[in-house]
């Protein structure tokens, strides 16, 4: 098999495809295993390679393409249609009737992920532990579908997906998730994205977030702390997710929830040391994890890195610099940037954008005036002054007396529109760091889909080996939305991982039975556009034609 780049006459598209040479007595010819895309530009060009040089290393060593052994109907009509014959049906449709609908699309397109991140294999002696990975496969798709409870995702697989688990078997399945198995989950998961991306994961971000409890019990590992979802009367862990700027996740570190978000840098500066083989990476992180301690530990590790700035801490003599509009110069589109130099080499890169100044004028208004409002009809104008959102603009005089204090509004103005990063990296440009800053959406991106669209939280466990398998398991679910998503994108066009999901949730067979003759049919649901892409970008063919299951 070789990657082939096909051009044609009169046109700037480049098609990239996986082919592999077919003799036919003295004459061999070419035969396309998998069309992976057409380029438009370089870029376009220099990623569909790369994911097809990604692809043809899956096909190489792929030795099992069933998807389920035949043990329900629904798996039996999977194996029936990849054997299907093209000859008529002689059936009598008054005969029929509905055994049962069963949703396929997410176990055959996730499912071809799930095994090409090598996720069948994380649990040791898979050759063993057979109905354990069923379980551990079945519940990671069930959390992709339509996140729930272990016991909600049980019912769900046997009513919409025609797969039988036993709840004793899912808990059993999540007992056998130890920290070899986390390990394995996130090595897979960092290999994955190093073969997709050529092994030029040299920039990684870095954010945390809070997954809090139904519970008000406290441990070691949960436990309260400043909660990112308002639930600071509930126990918490707290989760630092390492990503490439493509989006695609590398690994996790898991935390107490009392920890300070500030404090797990150091944790995860020695993963990327000690797990990734990289040769130099750029560390981006918001401006949460910026504290001077964590500067010097990245300076001292002879790490770069590129970090959001609290502008409005800066020194006095700095702040002074920055509000100055002299100091920036135009870099177009109603944007403008300033540079000032910071001790031990590091820059404060500035940068001054209109459109965010409007944004920031409009919003201040707007709290101005639902501030007046409130010391208009407030009876205790006093309780305001523990709201940081309306204390920035109040001045307090004698001993009950509150009224907006115009010069701090005076001083708001100065700042609208003003954004800073700081960096130590000296072989980036000022343009180049602000863009890998911005990238910095992507990691933000995976936890919303953790948050919403897999449900990562509130979690129902309770010990802490549960805990942590119900992390690892959301985590697995993560990555093959991210990836799904990262091929759909490059392959096809940007879809959403919630567009994608909607797609094969309706990708279903409706089972039918003749009463006659005791035989089974199968009729597939109207296929889309979208959805027919989608299962081309992993390697399977999609039709709507009825077929027998034999």
């Amino acid at each position: 098999m070789f990657i082939r780049i096909k051009t044609s006459p009169n046109s700037p598209k480049k098609s990239v495809q996986i082919v592999k040479s077919v003799r036919k007595g003295k004459t061999v010819s070419q035969k396309i295993v998998r069309h992976i895309g057409t380029a438009l530009d370089k870029d376009e060009l220099d990623r569909l390679i790369e994911m097809a040089e990604f692809v043809k290393a899956k096909l190489e060593v792929e030795t099992d393409p069933n998807l389920f052994k035949p043990e329900t109907i629904s798996e039996m009509a999977i194996q029936a249609r990849k054997k299907k014959e093209d000859k008529p049906l002689k059936v009598n449709l008054k005969n029929l009737r509905e055994q049962s609908r069963v949703v396929v699309g997410i176990h055959e397109v996730y499912g071809e992920i799930y095994k090409e991140l090598g996720f069948d294999k994380v649990i040791k002696k898979p050759n063993r532990n057979v109905a354990t990975n069923k379980n551990l496969f079945n519940i990671v798709m069930a959390r992709i579908a339509n996140p729930t409870s272990k016991r909600a995702s049980v019912m769900q697989l046997e009513r919409d997906f025609g797969v039988k688990l036993s709840l004793e078997g899912v808990y059993k399945m999540m007992d056998k998730i130890d920290n070899e198995a986390i390990e394995k989950i996130q090595m897979n998961s960092y290999q994955a994205a190093k073969e997709i991306l050529r092994e030029k994961i040299n920039v990684v971000f870095y954010d945390c977030t809070t997954l809090y409890f139904e519970s008000f019990t406290e441990d070691e590992l949960k436990s309260n702390g400043y909660s990112k979802d308002m639930k600071f009367n509930q126990p918490q862990v707290l989760l630092g997710l390492l990503s490439t700027e493509n989006g695609l996740p590398i690994g996790y570190e898991l935390y107490p929830g009392s920890q300070y978000e500030g404090h797990t840098l150091e944790k995860a500066i020695e993963r990327i040391q000690e797990k990734y083989e990289v040769e130099k990476v750029v560390f981006v992180a918001d401006s949460g994890m910026l504290s001077e301690d964590n500067l010097k530990e990245l300076g001292k590790r002879d790490k770069e890195y590129i970090v959001g700035a609290r502008l409005k801490n800066m020194n006095k003599a700095i702040k002074e610099q920055i509000i100055d509009k002299r100091n920036y110069k135009s870099t177009g589109e109603g944007e403008k940037t300033a540079v000032f130099s910071l001790s031990e080499g590091k820059r404060l890169i500035v940068t001054y954008s209109r459109s965010r100044a409007e944004k920031d004028k409009h919003d201040r208004e707007k709290a101005i005036e639902k501030l007046k409002k409130k010391l208009e009809n407030s009876e205790n104008p006093a309780s305001l002054i523990s709201n940081y959102g309306y204390k920035k603009y109040l001045k307090i005089t004698g001993e009950t007396k509150i009224e907006l204090d115009e010069n701090k509004l005076e001083q708001a103005v100065l700042w609208d529109g003003l954004h800073g990063i700081i960096t130590n990296a000296k072989g980036l440009t000022s343009k180049e760091a602000k863009g890998y800053y911005h990238q910095l959406w992507q990691i933000e991106e995976s936890f919303r889909i953790s948050k919403h669209d897999l449900a990562i939280r509130p979690i129902y466990h309770w010990t802490p080996k549960r805990i942590k398998a119900h992390i690892a398991i959301s985590y697995m679910a993560l990555v093959c939305v991210r990836h799904l998503e990262y091929r759909v994108k490059t392959m096809y066009e940007k879809l959403s991982p919630e567009v994608i999901r909607n797609e094969l949730i309706h990708t279903q067979y409706s089972i039918l039975e003749d009463i006659k003759t005791g035989k089974r049919y199968s009729i597939p649901s109207r296929i889309t556009k979208h959805t027919k892409k989608i299962y081309q970008t992993v390697g399977r063919k999609i039709d709507s034609v009825p077929f027998e299951i034999n």
